[in-house]
């Protein structure tokens, strides 16, 4: 089997009751080429955020795992680490209060996770966030803007 046949077979096996998770065969070649050390942790953040709402999507950007709904939303940074750590793009404009969302600049925030448990410690802030981001665009795009007032 070829390296891209075992991802895109990978990408359709979800070993959760949940049922399938809806993954990108391109991101299961980019685990298989990059054998991170934090990779289970990646997984399980990953997961997290795919299962927390339907219109996000994931993708390779810039040699890393992107996730993204109307515009980038996150992305694995430093990953040849230990940790996982995971770069909210514009992560200043997700509403809302998360402890674990790091940074005070006028662009992006971070949360680091240490091994799969700390990501499944904080999946409900983690998933909060996820439907924050997503809150910030109308369930359907294009919907006609409001009438300007007269």
């Amino acid at each position: 089997m070829t390296d891209r046949a075992a991802a895109a077979a990978a990408s359709r096996r979800d070993p959760s009751p949940a049922g399938l998770l809806k993954t990108n065969p391109e991101v299961e070649l980019w685990f298989a080429e990059k054998k991170l050390p934090a990779e289970a942790t990646i997984r399980r953040v990953r997961e997290i955020i795919l299962r927390a709402d339907r219109r996000m999507t994931e993708f390779v950007k810039y040699g890393t795992l992107t996730f993204g709904y109307d515009g980038d939303f996150a992305t694995f940074v430093q990953v040849s680490k230990k940790q996982a750590s995971v770069m909210f793009n514009r992560g200043a404009r997700i509403p809302g209060k998360f402890p674990h969302l790091e940074g005070t600049g006028p662009s992006a925030r971070f949360m680091r996770f240490a091994d799969p448990a700390d990501a499944q410690a904080r999946a409900a802030e983690l998933g909060k966030i996820v439907v924050a981001w997503c809150s910030l665009t109308p369930a359907e795009r294009g919907s006609p803007k409001p009438a300007a007032k007269r």
